[in-house]
This record gives C-alpha cells, sequence and structure tokens, in this order.
C-alpha cells in the first residue's frame, strides 16, 4: 500500500537539513544534503507508519494538503512516498 505525506525541509544553522512531518508526530529526519535527508525522511515515515499500522485501532492520520502549508524563507517541502508491503496474518 502507498502512503504519500508532506515533509517540511529546513536548512539548520549547522548547515545540514533537518525534515518534519506536520501530520506525523515526532516524525522527523536530519541529514548533510538535501537528497540524504528526504531519503531519511522516507525511512522515518516508513517506520512511522508501520507502527501506527500495528497498534490495535490501526488509523493513520490525514493528510496536509501542500498549498495548506506555511513555509517559513528557505524551507522546502518534499512529497514523502512509503510503500508498506503487508505480510501474512495482517487481516487475522
Amino acid at each position: 500500500m502507498k502512503f504519500t505525506y508532506p515533509a517540511i525541509i529546513k536548512k539548520t544553522e549547522k548547515g545540514t537539513y533537518h525534515a518534519t512531518f506536520p501530520d506525523l508526530i515526532c516524525c522527523e529526519a536530519e541529514g548533510d544534503t538535501l537528497e540524504e535527508t528526504v531519503e531519511l525522511a522516507n525511512e522515518a515515515a516508513c517506520d512511522w507508519i508501520s507502527l501506527e499500522l500495528s497498534e490495535d485501532d490501526g488509523e493513520l492520520p490525514p493528510i496536509t494538503d501542500i498549498r495548506d502549508i506555511v513555509l517559513e524563507e528557505g524551507d522546502v517541502v518534499r512529497n514523502i512516498c512509503v510503500n508498506i508491503r503487508f505480510t501474512d496474518g495482517w487481516d487475522e
């Protein structure tokens, strides 16, 4: 199943990049380059969504439309797409 959530990426004072997800509470990633940060954000979102789906209710938060996100100067928004394969016994 495919899930797509927006990530806001900011350049830090250290020169690295830090990604946060407005919809995925406490889901963050930091990398040395923008590309690395997008990659790490994808991994973080995959872990976050997988954990959430394994919970009893298995509900994910609604997805914020990119056009509704207020950005600060220099911020970048990227849609992070995560593919999760459900394993045997998922529907039990």
